[in-house]
């Protein structure tokens, strides 16, 4: 699990069918906050997180299940938590 900021989301007219309704965020890891040599990710969305938000990302797939509901979901990154 990594600790990273949401910067951006992203518009899929064309995704898994599984996806439908769920935001695609664009994701960026808080421990070089202001190092442009770290990398940026996609995350699907699994807790209504927004812009500016700061989150755990989760990269196993019974996480992301568990907390979007997706038996099986067709992505690596999801995001689990806020945090405040």
């Amino acid at each position: 699990m990594r600790m990273c900021k949401v910067i951006g989301h992203v518009v899929a007219t064309a995704k898994h069918p599984i996806l439908e309704g769920k935001k695609l965020l664009i994701v960026s890891g808080l421990e070089g906050k202001n190092d442009p040599t770290v990398p940026m990710q996609l995350a699907i969305d699994g807790v209504g997180a927004g812009i500016g938000s700061q989150v755990l990302v989760s990269e196993s797939g019974i996480a992301g299940g568990l907390v979007t509901g997706i038996k099986a979901p067709p992505v690596r990154s999801v995001v689990v938590g806020i945090i405040d």
